[in-house]
């Protein structure tokens, strides 16, 4: 099944946050991640840079690692910056998701895709799922336990429910890459492109990359 991107929350076995990107394409899968000291950018591969021409939303910062490594903001879109900026100016989290994304709605693209969001915060304990739809906007602050996530997408699973989770098994930020790609229920989840992800550590949150061995045709 096809759901696009996805964004995730979850603890580790051992307590630790980890939230998770997972770009998902079948129009513009020829995209990488990089990164770039706190923050990860989704852009074109090379050969493909003209892409953007096609469509403006397929280049982004994908994730911030901010507040000296207290806090992880993950999304598929622009969205990602201004949530940031205004969770590190003192704004709590929910009102940054949700003023954010009402301000900006929906991507204006053929799909009308929707914008979605996910936050962890060490200091908070907390795990944040958001997402702007054409037919509404939902925030939720996730009830995360030891070995358990949640998810939401950008096409069909496009509503937090706590239906969308499942088994966490990944114990570092790579194996985070690996399970998002293709694990557990992401397994029957089609065209993987490429993920990112931020798992705690003691000095903040360790970073990953992770392209899909086979680009979606």
């Amino acid at each position: 099944m096809y759901i696009g991107r996805i964004v995730s929350v979850a603890q580790t076995e051992d307590g630790r946050l980890c939230a998770m990107y997972r770009v998902s394409s079948r129009s513009f899968p020829n995209r990488q991640a990089v990164l770039n000291s706190n923050k990860v950018s989704i852009i074109p591969i090379a050969g493909y840079e003209t892409d953007i021409q096609k469509n403006p939303y397929i280049s982004y910062n994908c994730l911030r690692n901010i507040l000296d490594g207290e806090v992880a903001v993950l999304s598929n879109g622009s969205h990602t910056d201004p949530i940031a900026e205004k969770i590190i100016n003192g704004m709590p989290t929910r009102d940054a998701i949700a003023l954010t994304l009402m301000a900006l709605d929906f991507e204006k693209d053929d799909y009308a895709t929707p914008r979605i969001v996910a936050v962890v915060d060490k200091a908070e304990g907390s795990g944040w799922l958001g997402v702007v739809r054409s037919d509404g906007l939902e925030v939720r602050r996730m009830d995360l336990k030891p070995g358990r996530f949640f998810y939401v997408a950008t096409y069909e699973e496009n509503f937090i429910s706590s239906c969308h989770s499942g088994v966490f098994p990944a114990m570092s930020a790579d194996e985070a890459c690996t399970f998002i790609l293709g694990g557990g229920v992401f397994s029957e989840r089609t065209h993987p492109v490429t993920a990112v992800t931020a798992m705690a550590s003691q000095e903040g949150f360790d970073i990953a990359i992770q392209n899909s061995p086979v680009f979606a045709k």
